[in-house]
Parts: structure tokens; C-alpha cells; sequence
């Protein structure tokens, strides 16, 4: 009689490694974030006590009205480069988790194909037509994993797309308001 123990086993401590690999990557990106936040609050904080000081200073009402411009040009472009780092970690780290899953489930696939080859080999004669059953069930949701895998891959690469060309426009939009 076959006996799968050792096989589950195997998948769990590979599902363990995994889980592991997935919470130190969340900790990893999680300090990213943090770094990114703390950076911003920084820039952010130097920024308003340089314009502070600045509105201090002015002396009369079109230095007023430039120095608002150029405070505002400046909160844009600050507000830009955050949401375009933010973004760039944030897409990293999509990549980093899909390629995680996608070995788990590669590994899944092929432990699970492992299992039920020899659990084929050892089943009683007459069980061919569960055995085949399992099979079926087992590719069809492969395959669904496969397509929705791929479709995710392209609204990810859709929504990059778009995001890129929305920060690409909005940049032109600050420097066209800089040379007007």
C-alpha cells in the first residue's frame, strides 16, 4: 500500500520555507515603506520651515506672489517624486510576491503530480476511474491557475503602463508650468 507521509511531509516544509520567505520579505518592504515615510515627513517638515522663514522675509506683495509659486511648484514636484517612489517600491514588491507564489505553486504542481503518479501506481484495480477523475480536476485547476496567473500578469503590466504615462504627464505638466 502506497503511504503519502513522507511526500506531504516534503510540501509542507516546503510551504513553511515559503511562509517564511514571505514574512521576511513583508518586513523587508515594510521597512521600505517606513524609510520612504520617514524621508518624506523630513522633507516635508525642512520644506515648510524653509517657506516659513521665507514668508518671514518677504517685503512686499509680488515677492509674496512669487515666492507662493514657487512654493507651490515645489509641493508638486515633492509630491511627484513621493508617489512615483512609492509606486516603484510598491511594484517591486508585487514582483517579489508573485515570483514567490509562482515557485510555490510550481512546487505545489509538481509534489501534488508526484503524489497522485504513485498513488496511481499503487491503487487497487478498479479504481481507474476515480483515479482519472482526480487527474481531470487536478489539470483543469492548473490550468485555471495558469490563465489567471497570465491575466493577472497583464493588468499588472497595464496598470504600470498607465501609471507611468500619468506621472510622465503630470511631469510635463509641472515644467511647462515653470517655463510659462
Amino acid at each position: 500500500m502506497y503511504n503519502p507521509t513522507e511526500q506531504f511531509a516534503e510540501l509542507n516544509k516546503t510551504h513553511v520555507a515559503n511562509a517564511t520567505r514571505l514574512a521576511a520579505l513583508s518586513m523587508e518592504n515594510a521597512e521600505k515603506f517606513f524609510k520612504l515615510n520617514l524621508n518624506a515627513t523630513k522633507m516635508v517638515f525642512a520644506q515648510g520651515v524653509e517657506s516659513a522663514q521665507a514668508v518671514a522675509g518677504v517685503k512686499d506683495v509680488q515677492e509674496l506672489m512669487s515666492l507662493r509659486t514657487k512654493v507651490a511648484e515645489t509641493g508638486v514636484q515633492t509630491a511627484l517624486t513621493y508617489s512615483r517612489t512609492l509606486y516603484d517600491l510598491a511594484s517591486e514588491a508585487q514582483a517579489e510576491y508573485s515570483t514567490i507564489a509562482e515557485e510555490a505553486w510550481a512546487n505545489y504542481t509538481k509534489g501534488m503530480a508526484s503524489i497522485v503518479d504513485k498513488a496511481t501506481k499503487s491503487a487497487p484495480a478498479g479504481s481507474d476511474v476515480a483515479i482519472n477523475a482526480f487527474k481531470s480536476t487536478f489539470a483543469a485547476s492548473t490550468a485555471a491557475f495558469d490563465q489567471f496567473q497570465k491575466a493577472s500578469k497583464q493588468v499588472v503590466n497595464l496598470a504600470d503602463a498607465s501609471v507611468r504615462a500619468a506621472q510622465a504627464n503630470a511631469q510635463k505638466a509641472v515644467k511647462g508650468r515653470k517655463a510659462a
